[in-house]
């Protein structure tokens, strides 16, 4: 009888997980685009990525979106918020967990000079590196992404990459509208008191693997 209930329960977990992967939903289609423009290449430790960021920053005119996994970075965070004070529509998503008070991210600089900023919590880690300058203006629409976390160890310390993209109006657009996408999604913050609490492994954050 024992044996009976056990083979039962066997079988019904099973079941239970069969049943979860065919309710995944469906992933969209990779997007296709054409190659087209310049692109801009920094290795670190042996280029400056970091400055080529900040190029990028003194030069966008109306818009700068970012998504930030790590964001230490005081030169980065000094840039965008000149830019905030010239004019430039800057916008910011951090990831939830990787920039409490405490990890010497620059959230707190950010909201100190109005910066608007959201945090990311739906997913396990919001891993994105991405700049996105003036998604809006065609021509000068730029993206810069890649392994470059927005810190001073990647600058100083880490093997890391950076490509700054341009002349591609579609790509950035995309990106633009993938940011969106994940702002959609984000909690807006107006000061530090607004973090969610930390999630730990029963809310079911695992270690990045």
């Amino acid at each position: 009888m024992r044996w009976r209930l056990l083979l039962a329960g066997l079988a019904a977990g099973l079941a239970v997980e069969v049943s979860a992967e065919v309710a995944a939903p469906a992933r969209e289609p990779a997007l296709t685009l054409a190659a087209k423009g310049k692109v801009e290449l920094a290795f670190s430790p042996w280029n400056d990525p970091e400055q080529a960021l900040l190029a990028a920053i003194d030069g966008a005119r109306e818009r700068i979106l970012v998504q930030a996994y790590l964001f230490t970075s005081k030169p980065l965070a000094r840039g965008l918020i000149a830019a905030h004070r010239r004019g430039v529509q800057v916008e910011v998503l951090l990831d939830a967990e990787s920039n409490r008070p405490g990890t010497f991210s620059v959230l707190p600089e950010l909201l100190a000079a109005g910066v608007p900023v959201a945090v990311e919590t739906r997913y396990n880690i919001a891993h994105n590196k991405v700049m996105i300058f003036d998604p809006d203006s065609g021509a000068r629409a730029a993206v810069a992404t890649g392994s470059y976390n927005f810190t001073r160890s990647a600058r100083l310390a880490n093997a890391e990459n950076l490509l700054i993209l341009r002349g591609n109006p579609a790509l950035a657009e995309a990106y633009a509208e993938n940011w969106q996408r994940h702002r959609a999604e984000a909690l807006a913050l107006r000061s530090l008191d607004d973090l969610p609490a930390r999630k730990g492994k029963q809310d079911g954050r695992e270690p990045d693997r």
